[in-house]
């Protein structure tokens, strides 16, 4: 008999329950496999409009700054201004119009055309994550909500 009494409990049968319950939990996560979800870059031209660019044209549009933006993302001003310059000369119209700073303050304001250009790329976000739902389901790999 292997299991041995302690305190009136059965100590292997504990230890063999806890490693049957472990060995479970480890199968499921591994039938689940990781979680797939789209990462949607659209080129156009020579430069590349992905999620970073809008989430950066999405802070500007909630915090009316690049500066505040940039640090809500965790970058330099600099690197959120050369890519706001960037999403301004990618497109035909501006997506950031931007005042300079000084005593009066300054700001950025994000355009009706640069929300346009934002609520375009989330809406192709979401039908590309629809197709790879519909698609992975075949497979069995899940797919993030979003």
């Amino acid at each position: 008999m292997s299991d041995t009494k302690k305190g009136g409990k059965q100590v292997g049968a504990a230890r063999k329950a806890s490693a049957t319950a472990a060995a479970n939990k480890s199968r499921s996560k591994r039938s689940q496999g990781p979680r797939a979800f789209p990462y949607v870059r659209i080129l156009i031209g020579e430069t590349v409009l992905g999620p970073g660019k809008v989430d950066l044209l999405e802070s500007i549009g909630r915090t009316g700054s690049i500066s505040a933006a940039g640090r809500e993302m965790g970058m330099s001003y600099r690197r959120a201004w050369l890519l706001v310059d960037a999403l301004n000369h990618m497109f035909p119209e501006q997506l950031v119009s931007a005042s300079p700073g000084g005593s009066q303050g300054g700001g950025a304001k994000l355009t009706d055309y640069g929300r346009n250009v934002a609520a375009a790329y989330r809406r192709v976000e979401a039908r590309a994550r629809e197709a790879m739902r519909e698609e992975m389901a075949a497979i069995n790999v899940p797919i993030d909500a979003d």
